[in-house]
């Protein structure tokens, strides 16, 4: 698949994502939070497209509430990622050699030397279980994932002319990396992004599977997936539904991570022509 297609398709399927985690904070076909078992697995159709769970809720309404539930919690923590990642691995970069720098690849080497889940996991159960904690223990990991790649990608710059020049003018570093390193390297951070969101959806269900992320009554795929496990042969879609969302959407924001690499990386522009 080409870089134009995967950026069509990834952003396609990304964009039905948000459109209906966006529609959710105005209207749902049913309230997901109250329980009517006297409709418990109804098969799709009329009102309700999907079906009903086993408590009666309807599974369009719990998926569309989860979609934002899921965004919401790899948002923020990619954001959290951002905001302290970057300039840590940028004034790493900008002292390369010194005792900064030692500090920030040293905490990134801790923070690497457990998987991500698993700190997660110690996070949640430390301070209990919310979409809160959810969003902190997530986006402390991806703080360190941020700072590497603003490092590297900051020392492959510190060289060029460019940079030599705005030392020659009497820049001081703080100042040459935010008006010239930065600027420079965010085609990069973008597509990082795109793949800690998509490595964020997948965080946040496999919290809310163990039953460590957001709480009921509000919905969330990885739940809907733990409560299923019990009905996959009575009712298959009950974990088929929300599956397939955590698929669909993660494949999403892979592809349209790929195409913005391809689109914004001059050297594979230029390879392509």
């Amino acid at each position: 698949m080409s870089g134009r297609a995967q950026l069509i398709a990834g952003g396609g399927l990304s964009a039905a994502v948000l459109a209906a985690a966006a529609l959710s904070l105005v209207w749902v076909p049913h309230d997901v939070t109250v329980l009517e078992i006297g409709q418990r697995l109804r098969p799709p159709g009329g009102a309700f497209p999907l079906g009903t769970d086993q408590y009666g809720r309807d599974l369009l309404s719990m998926l569309m509430v989860g979609a934002r539930v899921s965004i919401a919690v790899a948002l923020v923590a990619v954001g959290i990622g951002i905001a302290l990642g970057v300039p840590l691995g940028l004034m790493a970069a900008a002292n390369r050699g010194s005792w900064l720098d030692e500090v920030v690849m040293r905490l990134n080497d801790l923070i690497f030397a457990f998987p991500a889940l698993v700190i997660a996991i110690l996070i949640t159960a430390v301070l209990g279980p919310s979409a809160l904690n959810a969003i902190l223990a997530i986006g402390i990991f991806n703080i360190p994932v941020f700072a590497r790649v603003a490092r590297g990608a900051a020392l492959s710059l510190w060289t060029l002319d460019f940079v030599l020049a705005a030392r020659l003018a009497g820049k001081g570093r703080l100042r040459i990396s935010a008006e010239h390193i930065l600027p420079n390297i965010a085609p990069l951070l973008i597509v990082q992004a795109t793949i800690q969101f998509s490595l964020g959806i997948l965080a946040e269900a496999g919290l809310s599977y163990v039953g460590l992320g957001a709480q009921p009554p509000t919905p969330s795929w990885g739940r809907m997936l733990a409560e299923a496990q019990t009905m996959i042969y009575t009712a298959p879609r009950l974990a088929v539904l929300p599956g397939l969302a955590i698929v669909l959407t993660v494949l999403g924001l892979n592809l349209l991570g790929d195409g913005l690499r391809d689109a914004l990386d001059p050297r594979l522009r230029k390879a392509a022509r």
